[in-house]
């Protein structure tokens, strides 16, 4: 399975500080957000990674991750023009080339953040689905701002509903998805919705008129930040901070997540961890390595 960040968008709720830069590269505490997105798709086991982005915004990622080598992916770009909805990322992924027909993906979105001590465990189930689509859902005290998902028996999405008057649960559903070979025909397939957007919902919809939409639920001891804006960009920051002083962790360390699955060397890591070595993030993988 391949994977698919979007970091595209204009970033307008944190303007001015995204007028120069895309939002996905401001800093969450100690490191650039889009590092917390790409770290999920590594402990879901995935080396191939898109980034979808802005055009003026794509030599940025090329500088800070190349091709991807340094963390044992192959990392590869694509533009997105215009933002025309979260679907759409599967049309450029297969317009671009890097989708083949009946491949299956993973899509998280650019400023998504999530933790867990068993989010491995949940991403494992969404990626042995060799049919289907998985959503994350977790509980929230206002679903009415949210895409809600009703859940039945077997894990099986119900009903999706986009900002409900009245939510049929308290489940809203994160930003991120996996998919199965349909994925690009079924994108391909949808309209505009009235604001001009392939909506991410009208393609899970699809999945679940089949039967086919799983939901893995992030119960207690999970978190997901969403950083739209300053307040919950700040948040998420401190929610970082405060993990990491308390418990001397590294939460999306690259490094240290291409070394625990074994795509590089400790040496490579090392070299990694020198480079940084000023830093908490750089003693972090150094002392991984002497583990």
């Amino acid at each position: 399975m391949k994977g698919i960040i979007l970091a595209g968008g204009s970033g307008s709720r944190l303007h001015p500080a995204t007028l120069a830069v895309n939002k996905q590269l401001l800093p969450v505490y100690d490191k650039p957000m889009v590092y917390y997105p790409l770290s999920v798709l590594m402990l879901a086991g995935i080396r191939e990674v898109l980034i979808i982005s802005s055009p003026e915004f794509l030599g940025s990622y090329r500088t800070l991750f190349g091709d991807g080598s340094a963390f044992g992916l192959s990392i590869t770009y694509a533009e997105q023009p215009r933002p025309e909805g979260l679907a759409q990322a599967f049309t450029i992924g297969a317009d671009c080339g890097f989708l083949a027909q009946g491949e299956g993906a993973a899509l998280v979105l650019g400023d998504n953040i999530f933790f867990g001590a068993r989010l491995t465990d949940l991403l494992a189930n969404a990626v042995a689905r060799t049919r289907g689509a998985t959503v994350f859902s977790t509980r929230v005290e206002d679903p009415e701002r949210y895409g809600v998902v009703e859940l039945g028996e077997g894990g099986r999405a119900l009903s999706l509903e986009e900002k409900p008057e009245h939510p049929k649960s308290n489940h809203a559903v994160t930003g991120l998805y996996f998919y199965d070979g349909r994925v690009v025909e079924f994108a391909r397939g949808l309209k505009p919705s009235p604001r001009g957007e392939l909506e991410i919902t009208d393609l899970n919809r699809l999945y679940m008129d089949a039967g086919d939409l799983y939901v893995e639920q992030m119960g207690r001891g999970y978190a997901w930040l969403d950083t739209g804006t300053h307040d919950s960009l700040l948040e998420a920051g401190e929610f970082v901070r405060t993990l990491q002083h308390r418990q001397g962790i590294q939460i999306a360390c690259l490094e240290e997540i291409a070394l625990d699955q074994g795509w590089i060397t400790a040496d490579e890591a090392r070299k990694r961890g020198e480079m940084f070595a000023k830093t908490a993030y750089g003693r972090a993988i150094l002392r991984r390595v002497d583990e």
